[in-house]
């Protein structure tokens, strides 16, 4: 069990002692070590291997204390203190066998750029060391071979916090520390160059170094900072909080911050995805499309002539521009003829404002954003079944289950941070299941792998349940006093049992009985999910599933049990709280509820349509049927996010108008008649909500470049050019909006989160703690009770066949997120992974007479691709998986735009293909060109 972890659950029942620390008297924890004890009362004491959060290894004896009556020196981050003990930290036996250790250590630390701020030389410099006296060691090669990290051997101390961040709290087991004697050194993998080694580059060992012996592998690391922002991460949906270290209005590099939600933790993209902020193809100006130019949906425009195809506008021209155009079309055609698009990469205030500017300005409910993409149908079957679309426990309560199911996810790819604590639990103790028709790397720690055949879920699960009910293993009392329904999920379930599922799923009968009994019969079983659930047309029977086992067994309302989807976006979770959804205001108030419209109407001073507006893919069918002929789209890139994504770019070139805010122009902003300059993340400050439902602050750290312009500003500019009466001076008056149109909020006021940081909700009242666990005793429905709802099997909407014999799954990857835009654009990221690949398993390349590296062709009846292939014995026979970020090499073409009825979400996990070998080859090169779109889009 990692050391974080550890220490909150000793401080908790732990007896305390009363000692004397320098001749006062002092107290603490039984289980806390002299160490911590003597930092919380102010002594210095020096210290090179013990490092906060990281588990204990006593092996530098830097830290030596003099313990009274026993005549030894004992290292002080191992030891714990008695009652009646005498500890000296400064005698002059203590002090001296401390200066020794650090004149050892400083005689071998090289005078170099890497070793600048080493704390060897402080804790020398603090006890008044002067140059050693002792020769140094021989010297060591650099190792530049990774693109993030750099390995200066030379000036290790074989401390081992690095071995230990990797090993114990990131738990990829990558570094270790090899051979004997002088011969001892810190190895990747089995000696391995850094750059060949199989490091995911999340940098916890460069973060835990205490010398330079590892180190980004960039000059800016070196320089020192003229401030230091705190903020959160602009990516997945952890929400990692980190700190901005900044020079000369440049972000110079990234630290983790001790928040809830990662505790210092930083992933690959969090530590090294910043820089794209600053890249040379960000938009400074506004830009209009030339009158004789085409919309080219193919993309393939000359990079270097795009201003053949746009010019440069002021502000106040491509302003007034939207404003006349966007209005014309409403007056001319009505409301439900203009469409926005928001973004889960923005803050909740500008969510809220968008989604507001739709319903009040354009006078429809035609507004979306990519949750639509993701987690709609789990939001759909969550708000059925037990009244809320929220995580009902942190991903942290992993730390306090006995079971764990991870289905239809990859968190070490797609939330790593969270990955970790999930890795922890499984070495403390907590059974892991992993059910995945791929095999990721949390296999490699699971108690039992389900890689059940791709579209099979419901098939599996409702064996489950099937299992659960026949064995006796439901929990009675709690389906009588909390669930209504269960009933008809009984006799559903009863046609599904094991062995008849078995040959469906692919999973023996008997694996599945085992899995079913572990989950329902723990003292705290949870489930997580991902878009490997949610993105089916079955979609969101597969989530009634998961929502029924949880329910059927009582694993709910408790500490350590509980249904968590994890967010993709880091902003996914606010957007949709937000309001940026065309079914429901802000805090899943539906439109058509009269009550909900009235007060919404109340506070923003104009009547509001009482119907749904069109979700994402609805909206492009809509401009193809002619009903939709103007849109607004702040930060998303359908065109390469949304499935048959040539239906989509040929749907918004036919637009009457488009306007597109974004802070690169992005292939959907290629299209636009206006392209707005925005502002990147770190520009900004606003509150974004993670998957715990933790609401944070970000703060800008930077200044836009150019004349770009922050996100606020623009919505409230184009607002009032189509006759709203906004006048919203600062991001805090927003938030005070939102908390008075938003209960779960409510008592969330923008001081204490300056102050804070970071406050979970529901929390209604001023001064509350929030509430992390919820449905402790009722559900937020009208009866207060859950709801089972049964489900059959759904087959997806296209099937393998002759023609097109292979399945494609399309996701994420770590180095890079969503459709690219941001981190191809920064330097590491892309350096790490450069090119478009598709993980094919190997018996599939031998049959198709294809080697890894080699150039394949993927085929639908929509589309088709040509990119690398990659062998990959994690993907299963007959399956392919494509990550979606690749301009070159855009999946989305591929995919079928078939929807789940209820979620209204895309089929983006199973669609029919071919693989032929051979094909054009993808651009090379990366987005580092300088150009408009880079090397790639040549």
């Amino acid at each position: 069990m990692n050391a974080i972890l550890r220490h909150e659950q000793l401080l908790q029942d732990t007896p305390t002692v009363s000692f004397e620390l320098n001749g006062r008297t002092v107290s603490g924890g039984a289980n806390e070590t002299i160490l911590q004890i003597a930092r919380r009362e102010g002594i210095a004491i020096p210290h090179l291997c013990y490092m906060d959060g990281l588990d204990t290894a006593g092996n530098c004896r830097a830290c030596v204390v003099e313990i009274g009556g026993e005549r030894v020196l004992a290292p002080s981050c191992c030891r714990h203190p008695s009652n009646g003990m005498k500890v000296t930290t400064d005698s002059a036996r203590a002090v001296r066998a401390q200066k020794l250790v650090i004149e050892l250590l400083q005689s071998d630390m090289p005078e170099a750029e890497y070793t600048r701020h080493n704390e060897v030389d402080r804790w020398a410099e603090q006890l008044a060391l002067g140059k050693p006296r002792f020769a140094p060691r021989a010297r060591a090669a650099a190792d530049l071979s990774h693109p993030a990290i750099a390995v200066n051997l030379d000036a290790c101390i074989q401390c081992t916090r690095c071995l230990r961040a990797c090993r114990d709290e990131q738990v990829n087991d990558v570094i270790g520390l090899a051979y004997r004697g002088s011969g001892e050194k810190i190895v990747f993998d089995m000696d391995d160059a850094m750059g060949a080694s199989t490091c995911v580059a999340c940098g916890e060992c460069v973060q835990a170094c205490p010398t330079g012996a590892l180190m980004p592998a960039r000059d800016a690391a070196l320089a020192v900072p003229d401030k230091m922002v705190d903020s959160v991460c602009p990516y997945c949906g952890v929400g990692c909080q980190l700190t901005y270290n900044v020079k000369d209005n440049k972000i110079l590099y990234v630290e983790g911050r001790d928040g809830p939600a990662n505790h210092k933790r930083l992933c690959v993209k969090g530590r090294y995805g910043f820089d794209y902020a600053h890249h040379p193809q960000r938009l400074t100006r506004p830009l209009i499309r030339r009158a004789d130019a085409p919309k080219r949906v193919d993309m393939a425009m000359d990079p270097e002539r795009v201003m053949e195809v746009f010019r440069e506008a002021t502000w106040e021209e491509a302003l007034d521009l939207v404003g006349r155009q966007l209005t014309r079309i409403r007056d001319t055609h009505g409301g439900k003829s203009l469409a926005g698009f928001g973004s889960a990469k923005g803050s909740n205030e500008e969510a809220y404002l968008f989604q507001k500017l739709v319903r009040t300005g354009f006078g429809s409910n035609n507004v979306d954003h990519c949750t639509r993409l993701c987690h709609a149908s789990s939001v759909a079957a969550l708000l059925e079944g037990i009244g809320s679309g929220a995580v009902s426990n942190p991903v942290m309560d992993v730390t306090k289950a006995e079971v764990v199911i991870v289905i239809g996810a990859n968190p070490t790819v797609n939330h790593p941070v969270a990955a970790t604590w999930i890795k922890n639990a499984v070495k403390n103790g907590t059974k892991l299941i992993v059910a995945d028709p791929r095999r990721s790397d949390l296999a490699r720690l699971s108690h039992r792998t389900l890689q059940f055949k791709p579209d099979t879920d419901v098939a599996l699960l409702n064996a489950m349940m099937h299992v659960i009910v026949h064995e006796g293993l439901v929990d009675e009392g709690f389906i009588a006093s909390r669930t209504i329904g269960y009933e008809e999920l009984r006799q559903n379930v009863d046609g599904y049992s094991p062995e008849s599922m078995a040959p469906v799923c692919g999973i023996d009968a008997e694996t599945i009985r085992e899995v079913a009994r572990l989950y329902a019969s723990s003292k705290g079983s949870m489930i997580l999910w991902g878009m490997g659930v949610s993105q089916h047309v079955h979609g969101t029977d597969n989530v009634r599933c998961l929502i029924a086992l949880a329910l059927m067994t009582g694993q709910i309302g408790r500490p350590g049990t509980g249904l968590h989807p994890l967010r993709g976006q880091n902003n996914v979770q606010g957007a949709s709280d937000a309001g940026l959804i065309p079914m429901m205001f802000p805090d899943y108030q539906r439109v058509d509820n009269p009550a909900a419209r009235q007060k919404f109407e109340a506070l923003w001073g104009v009547p509001l349509d009482p119907q749904p507006g069109l979700t994402v893919v609805e909206v492009m069918n809509a401009i193809t049927e002619g009903k939709v002929r103007g849109m607004y789209v702040m930060g998303e890139n359908p065109a390469m996010s949304d499935p048959d994504a040539s239906h989509a770019r040929e749907a918004m070139a036919a637009l009457d108008f488009l306007v597109v805010q974004d802070i690169f122009l992005t292939e959907t902003a290629y299209l636009a008649d206006v392209v707005l300059p925005a502002s990147a993340f770190p520009e900004k400050t606003g509150t974004f909500t993670n998957t715990d439902r933790l609401v944070q602050l970000g703060r800008q750290a930077i200044d836009p470049p150019g004349d770009a312009r922050q996100d606020l500003w623009i919505i409230q500019q184009i607002a009032m050019r189509i006759g709203l009466a906004w006048n919203t001076a600062d991001v805090s008056e927003v938030f005070d909006e939102m908390r008075r149109s938003m209960p779960t909020i409510g008592g969330i006021t923008w001081e204490r989160l300056q102050r804070e940081h970071a406050v979970t909700y529901p929390c209604t009242q001023e001064g509350d703690a929030g509430q992390a666990v919820v449905f402790t005793e009722q559900f937020p429905t009208a009866s207060g009770k859950a709801r089972f709802v049964p489900a059959d099997i759904i087959p997806a909407a296209e099937k393998p066949d002759a023609e097109y014999p292979n399945v494609l799954i399309t996701g994420r990857q770590l180095e890079h997120w969503h459709t690219g835009s941001m981190t191809r654009r920064a330097t590491v990221l892309d350096a790490i992974e450069p090119d478009p690949v598709a993980l094919i398993h190997p018996l599939d390349l031998a049959q198709i007479g294809v080697r890894a590296g080699e150039l394949i062709t993927l085929q639908s009846r929509r589309g088709k691709v040509s990119l690398y292939a990659r062998a990959d014995e994690g993907t299963p026979p007959g399956a392919v998986f494509v990550p979606f970020c690749y301009y070159e090499a855009a999946i989305n073409k591929l995919t079928n735009p078939a929807l789940d009825p209820f979620g209204k979400i895309p089929e983006f996990k199973y669609c029919a293909i071919r693989i032929l070998p051979g094909g054009d080859a993808p651009e090379q090169g990366s987005y580092g060109g300088g150009q408009i779109m880079g090397a790639h889009a040549a």
